[in-house]
């Protein structure tokens, strides 16, 4: 996919709009309740999650390249400080990643969108580590 195409369409109205980032998100959390490999992920979480599904539909949407809801109703994410009070590191974060990967699978058909947003969720997820051994804070402490 070259930098082009990605700019001539945002990669929200490419997926489909909020229809899609809302069956993602419904995707992603079914995902999180039923796999046996984010029982540690969802254990992190409330028990309802009607609230988390909302906020991560607002944030994923922004994110995309859809409507700046989710700014103007809590600011910058600030992802990491926002979620400094959980352990995350190399387990959890593969452990989303399997959520978001099978959900990104299952909303999104355009295999090269798929494939693009995988990657940027990844580095995403990755930087949200906060473990010890997250090489984005080597030589920050």
């Amino acid at each position: 996919m070259t930098s082009a195409t990605l700019s001539d369409t945002s990669p929200f109205a490419r997926i489909g709009g909020a229809t899609t980032v809302d069956r993602l998100v419904d995707a992603f959390y079914d995902n999180m309740e039923t796999l046996p490999e984010a029982q540690a992920i969802r254990a992190m979480h409330a028990q309802d999650l009607g609230p988390t599904r909302a906020i991560l539909k607002v944030y994923l949407a922004e994110w995309l390249g859809g409507p700046r809801e989710y700014s103007a109703q809590k600011g910058h994410p600030r992802l990491r400080m926002r979620h400094m009070h959980l352990s995350i590191g190399p387990q959890e974060r593969d452990a989303w990643l399997l959520c978001m990967s099978q959900a990104l699978a299952t909303t999104v058909p355009d295999v090269e969108m798929r494939e693009h947003l995988y990657q940027n969720l990844a580095k995403l997820a990755d930087w949200m580590r906060n473990d010890p051994d997250n090489a984005h804070d080597k030589g920050h402490r």
